[in-house]
């Protein structure tokens, strides 16, 4: 956890030591907001941010046992659309990095176990993670 707090200044481009650079002059806005979110530190990442980030597949390896964390405190934790977004966010990670961090992906289903009544939406979503 010392590992980790002494990261929170640094942004996923200083973690990863990929500069991704200005995004192209007619980038959509959320290509933009991705490259802006790169450049901020991964501590002043807000719930609505890490979402944003991995539903588009970036920094996972850095990003998800963090989100780990804030999902065992809140399961349904919502950032910018509805409750659980951010655990949708995380149950869309391709397969491959579950694969690779089984410790991980028992967190996650962990997680789930706490939910008590998923809504329909979020238990096709559960479902399609455990059946991957």
């Amino acid at each position: 956890m010392a590992n980790e707090e002494s990261r929170d200044d640094l942004s996923l481009e200083q973690i990863e030591d990929d500069t991704w650079g200005e995004p192209p002059a007619d980038a959509t806005k959320l290509v933009k907001t991705v490259h802006q979110l790169r450049r901020k530190p991964i501590g002043a990442l807000s719930d609505a941010d890490l979402r944003v980030l991995l539903a588009q597949k970036v920094g996972i390896d850095v990003l998800v046992p963090r989100v780990l964390a804030l999902l065992e405190r809140d399961p349904l934790l919502e950032g910018d659309f509805y409750p659980g977004d951010v655990l949708v966010a995380v149950l869309k990670v391709p397969v491959d990095y579950w694969s690779a961090n089984q410790e991980q992906r028992a967190r996650v289903e962990r997680v789930i176990a706490s939910i008590d009544h998923p809504d329909s939406q979020l238990q096709a979503d559960i479902d399609k993670f455990r059946n991957q």
